[in-house]
């Protein structure tokens, strides 16, 4: 099962000028560098209109079936920190629950985690 970037596009910023400066929302600013950096491997990206993480955008979920979810926010709408996503997500593709040994982590998504989540049950 793939692992998946679910991205909130409307995640806003308090530096953010908003519409009438003409700046793209920072949530989707996110979402597009978070595309492009997953280009060429496995991971899966989609976009949704809330991830109910206002407190901390630009928020991003990482999850996949059967493993552990993380949410992630506080980012920056960098280059580097959808590189920094990504290489995590493909740790979390690569590991059999989706726990991450911390010294792997890379340094963009260090002080980002907000949650985990336990992985659904198997139906009985």
């Amino acid at each position: 099962m793939p692992t998946w970037i679910t991205i909130c596009e409307t995640c806003k910023r308090e530096d953010w000028p908003g519409p009438e400066q003409g700046a793209e929302v920072p949530g989707a600013r996110l979402a597009a560098l978070v595309e492009a950096a997953v280009e060429g491997t496995d991971l899966r990206t989609r976009r949704v209109a809330c991830l109910m993480g206002c407190d901390h955008g630009c928020n991003v979920a990482v999850q996949a079936q059967g493993k552990l979810s993380y949410t992630l926010g506080r980012f920056e709408p960098t280059p580097e920190a959808a590189e920094a996503i990504v290489a995590w997500a493909a740790l979390h593709d690569g590991s059999g629950s989706g726990q991450v040994p911390y010294k792997l982590w890379p340094q963009g998504v260090k002080g980002h985690f907000v949650t985990r989540h336990p992985p659904l049950p198997e139906e009985a």
